[in-house]
């Protein structure tokens, strides 16, 4: 990141990459099953905050195409630009989910596939227990990651600077929990983006829901 870029990291990062992003991951079957395991349980109409919304395909593509009202937020200039033009059907905002006002209880359904993982560990769980607080009562909240034990790690990411923080599997559903969310089905998988020297990495997905009482 050049010194007077002050964008967010993940900003820079996801600005980078694009419709590439998009391309490396469109294969991922545990995706999409996790967005049907959503589907099957969400009532006509529901309101769905999707985080870190990417490109909106497939999270914000599935859900709106399927009649449900759909917010997506990412810090990304050129992932919502692209994905207001791939998804007419659901709304896209700029902004840090971090800083990003939420009432409480506003929502149906919560996302955050993968859009954790370059907070700081603290704010990885800031963050998870504001959206266990805007969802209702008997809402539901899907979280994926990366679920290895990495504090602050330097590396490349499709052939993009980046650092990683992440949570062993078992931290991180203990984190979830302890955002007041009950983990009702939990699903690993590995998986290898398409792109070159993409290497097959650990995938964690949490079914959640909020208690409803």
């Amino acid at each position: 990141m050049a010194e007077d870029d002050h964008r967010a990291p993940a900003a820079v990062l996801f600005d980078a990459l694009g419709l590439d992003y998009e391309k490396a991951f469109a294969a991922s079957e545990a995706h999409r099953d996790s967005l049907r395991w959503l589907l099957d349980r969400l009532e006509p109409g529901s309101r769905v905050l999707d985080v870190g919304s990417g490109t909106g395909r497939p999270t914000a593509r599935t859900l709106s195409d399927a009649g449900h009202e759909v917010l997506g937020v990412d810090v990304s200039p050129v992932m919502v630009d692209i994905a207001s033009r791939q998804v007419p059907g659901a709304v896209f905002r700029l902004g840090d989910i971090r800083e990003l006002p939420l009432d409480e209880g506003s929502f149906d359904a919560v996302c955050g596939y993968f859009s954790l993982l370059q907070m700081s560990r603290a704010e990885q769980s800031a963050v998870v227990a504001r959206l266990a607080r805007a969802l209702r009562p008997g809402g539901y909240a899907v979280l994926a990651t990366v679920p290895l034990d990495l504090e602050a790690v330097e590396g490349l990411f499709m052939g993009q600077p980046v650092r990683v923080t992440s949570f062993a599997a078992g931290d991180f559903t203990a984190l979830v929990t302890g955002a007041g969310l009950t983990v009702l089905a939990e699903e690993h998988a590995v998986f290898a983006p398409a792109h070159p020297g993409a290497v097959p990495e650990p995938h964690l997905f949490l079914h959640c829901r909020r208690a409803s009482g």
